[in-house]
């Protein structure tokens, strides 16, 4: 096991009363993402995605029946990382904002396409110093 630091990042951008909060948590090679605000943040949404695999989204339930549309707020940043990828990116997104007014709405909608080039700015200017994995050989096992 390695004893390193954690590196992370957080920004928010704010409009009509709508914060957003994106935190970035860096694991080995891979990305954790949260995008987050409202008055009950939550996780509505996830997005799964490598430089070379498509994004997949889960939508969890909602309520009436309903499923959460956080992942709007979250394939801004996704499309924007994705080609930028070291490893993969895991993205959970969540935002409620009650009594939510098409103002805010369309807000939250802006403010997503503000996150997108922090996130990409941000992760130019790392460095993955870590060790690629080492797998058994196809002769190999475990002792």
């Amino acid at each position: 096991m390695s004893d390193y630091p954690v590196p992370t990042y957080t920004t928010t951008v704010t409009q009509s009363d709508v914060t957003l909060i994106a935190t970035v948590t860096v694991i080995g090679r891979d990305l954790l993402i949260t995008i987050t605000g409202g008055d009950h943040p939550h996780i509505g949404d996830v997005l799964t995605l490598t430089k070379d695999q498509p994004i997949q989204t889960i939508r969890y339930p909602s309520h009436d029946n309903r499923f959460h549309k956080d992942d709007l707020l979250a394939l801004p940043s996704a499309k924007a990382l994705q080609p930028l990828l070291p490893g993969s990116c895991t993205i959970l997104a969540g935002l409620h904002i009650d009594h939510i007014s098409k103002v805010q709405i369309q807000a939250a909608l802006d403010l997503s396409h503000k996150l997108a080039p922090k996130l990409t700015t941000w992760l130019k200017h790392q460095t993955f110093a870590t060790s690629r994995p080492h797998y058994y050989g196809p002769d190999e096992s475990p002792a």
